[in-house]
């Protein structure tokens, strides 16, 4: 894929999504924050599929909207699978806010290899910022799409339903730190990192 990965912030907490590039000349998506519909179309993209890293509502914001747009596919993890289609579920949290619930949509798990029109990730598991945190690593380029479970000098916040500090940090350290200090974390949130530099200087799991 010769062209580059591209990342729109937006909707309620400034998320990060990221447009993947496909053969067909089409784009993945990965996570649906607030004005993502409208950054996809004014490039004139035709968007094949949505990846989602996990199902806090600032990452599905805009994902029955992005379904809708292109009749695409959604791709998560089961475990949030009930936050994506029960228009109540944030209600159920004390958070009252209307969100559109996606149709059918494609369960996906930890696997050494998943291709999504035509791209290739490795998929890996780590919850412990919530149930069924998905992170999704293109190996070609050594990019790894984090969502919330890695950030620049810091880690995803585990004080929420489902949260488990402990669960997190072990992850971080047996799943994504063995990936190599040279792979690119894009993260849910803020700026670009690397492994290397997390390991090394992450005042929450590196080793200073």
């Amino acid at each position: 894929m010769s062209q580059r990965i591209e990342m729109h912030t937006g909707g309620w907490f400034q998320t990060n999504a990221f447009a993947v590039p496909t053969p067909a000349g089409g784009r993945l998506l990965v996570d649906a924050p607030g004005g993502v519909v409208d950054w996809a179309r004014g490039r004139g993209w035709n968007v094949e599929a949505l990846l989602l890293t996990h199902a806090h509502l600032d990452h599905i914001e805009e994902a029955a909207a992005v379904q809708r747009a292109w009749n695409c596919p959604v791709y998560y993890h089961r475990d949030g699978e009930f936050l994506l289609r029960d228009k109540d579920a944030f209600r159920r949290y004390g958070i009252d806010v209307d969100l559109d619930p996606i149709t059918g949509g494609e369960t996906m798990d930890e696997t050494p290899s998943a291709t999504v029109c035509g791209v290739e990730f490795r998929v890996l598991l780590v919850p412990g910022h919530c149930p069924g945190s998905l992170c999704f690593l293109r190996a070609p380029e050594k990019l790894l799409f984090a969502g919330d479970t890695l950030f620049a000098g810091s880690i995803g916040r585990t004080d929420l339903p489902g949260g488990d500090t402990d669960l997190l940090l072990r992850g971080i350290r047996e799943k994504l730190f063995p990936l190599g200090d040279d792979v690119r974390v894009l993260p849910g949130h803020g700026p670009p990192t690397t492994i290397g530099e997390e390991r090394r200087t992450n005042p929450f799991v590196g080793e200073r």
